[in-house]
């Protein structure tokens, strides 16, 4: 019987490292406009075949869904962390820190919802600069009142630098150092 829901695809990928007349390293041979790209959503590692004569900016939001593409030919698939350029390495936690301003309503949700993951450690600990202190005001103050934005978490529990801390997080689950994954779908 199985999972039933159908697979969910990226429609948006930040370019990290662009390299025309490229090889490929998940699609043997195959060589052109070689992108690397993290994906807006799932915050996977991509290598994106572009179209010939396009050029593409670091940080440049493309569109990489299935229907009406206009600066890409295919995903080629997920990269592993290790195989990414230095280029693309170093791009990365401005591009996350980018995309988790431009998705704040998906991650203040996440603050809100966040649960435990064993009797002893709750997943929002797993946020650099959430111990058990910061976990207890998080979890009184959402419980009087759902966080509305990063300010008003940043306002009610006192904790600053929320949007470096979630970078860090998932910087560490992009680049294989943590356990497991909070935000990185695998």
């Amino acid at each position: 019987m199985g999972n039933t829901q159908p697979r969910r695809y990226e429609e948006y990928a930040h370019v990290l490292d662009f390299k025309p007349r490229g090889k490929s390293t998940t699609v043997k041979g195959r060589t052109g406009n070689i992108i690397i790209a993290i994906g807006d959503e799932r915050l996977t590692l991509l290598e994106i075949l572009g179209l010939e004569d396009t050029t593409f900016e670091i940080g440049e939001k493309i569109y990489i869904g299935k229907e009406g593409r206009t600066k890409v030919q295919s995903v080629l698939g997920k990269l592993d962390y290790a195989k990414i350029s230095v280029t693309a390495q170093s791009e990365i936690s401005g591009i996350v820190e980018l995309i988790i301003k431009e998705n704040e309503k998906r991650f203040v949700d996440y603050l809100n919802k966040a649960q435990p993951l064993t009797p002893r450690i709750h997943a929002l600990e797993l946020i650099p600069g959430i111990g058990k202190t910061y976990l207890n005001l998080i979890l009184d103050e959402r419980e009087k009142k759902p966080f509305e934005s990063y300010h008003d978490f940043e306002e009610r529990v006192g904790l600053k630098d929320l949007i470096t801390n979630i970078s860090k997080r998932i910087h560490e689950e992009i680049s294989g150092k943590a356990r497991m994954n909070l935000f990185v779908k695998r």
